[in-house]
């Protein structure tokens, strides 16, 4: 007796992404609304850039982790390291770019940019972790055509 089985396509981390980047963008705009309320226009676009940083070099990243694993999987944790790397070199570039521009502090908070970079990043990284446990991988996939030899 053998059981039927579903050759699905795999999922290739898209549904991840998308759900991880609208958690992250609620999480973010959350926290715009509790800036302007509390802190006025200031903290508010602090919370607003934060917010986009994070989604924005994030969300990058694992669209480009994912892209490489699907190409050339025996490449992917080898990229996914360097992706990692380049993230925090990009934030760092971002900040400092923020910081020479003379936007922070006067049009910018950057306690609330900072703070929901940190409350962003720590969000995402909640929301990838449930969502990568909770998927069924399947340790390797199933030939395109199996012949029923009877």
């Amino acid at each position: 007796m053998t059981t039927e089985t579903r050759n699905a396509p795999r999922d290739r981390g898209t549904v991840a992404l998308v759900r991880t980047a609208g958690a992250t963008l609620a999480l973010g705009l959350l926290v715009v609304l509790a800036g302007a309320l509390t802190s006025g226009s200031a903290a508010a676009y602090g919370a607003l850039v934060g917010t986009l940083i994070v989604v924005g070099v994030f969300g990058f990243g694992t669209f480009a982790v994912n892209a490489v694993a699907t190409l050339m999987p025996s490449a992917a944790l080898m990229f996914a390291l360097l992706t990692y790397t380049l993230q925090v070199l990009a934030m760092g570039l971002v900040f400092v770019a923020l910081s020479g521009s003379g936007l922070l502090d006067d049009e910018i908070s950057r306690e609330w940019l900072g703070g929901t970079v940190i409350a962003g990043t720590l969000g995402w990284l909640t929301v990838q972790v449930v969502l990568s446990t909770s998927r069924r991988i399947p340790i390797y996939d199933l030939p395109a055509h199996q012949g029923g030899g009877g």
